[in-house]
């Protein structure tokens, strides 16, 4: 069975780091950017099939990469992997065509769950604080 095809993309190494160990015994990594201009560049080149984004990086943020995949056709399903927990982020990511929301003190409980959900087409918001 052939895995899903993953790409993250966030400005803090230690977070991609953590973030690929967590992913890559469910997913295939197929790259990494830690700016939104780079995200788009490589996202567009390498066609994954689910793109993890953080919402503040530099260059142009995750919503704005966002808005520029779906511009240019991209057809991968978006979940954002972030810190931000006002409501005014969550509807602001899920406006823009996000399937999936995932605070990141919630991510190794929440973000595989997450990614599986959003590949079958369902949305997923993880509680905004710590259960």
């Amino acid at each position: 069975m052939e895995r899903a095809r993953a790409f993250l993309a966030d400005d803090h190494s230690d977070f991609l780091k953590a973030e690929a160990l967590l992913l890559e015994p469910h997913f295939e990594l197929v790259g990494t950017a830690c700016n939104g201009a780079s995200l788009v560049t490589e996202a567009q080149r390498l066609k994954p099939d689910v793109i993890i984004l953080d919402i503040s990086m530099p260059v142009m943020n995750g919503i704005e990469a966002m808005q520029k995949l779906t511009q240019c056709g991209s057809t991968a399903k978006v979940v954002f992997l972030t810190v931000e927990t006002g409501e005014q982020f969550v509807d602001a990511c899920l406006a823009e065509g996000a399937q999936g929301y995932v605070w990141k003190p919630l991510m190794h409980s929440h973000l595989v769950p997450a990614i599986l959900a959003v590949l079958n087409s369902q949305r997923y918001v993880s509680p905004l604080r710590r259960p």
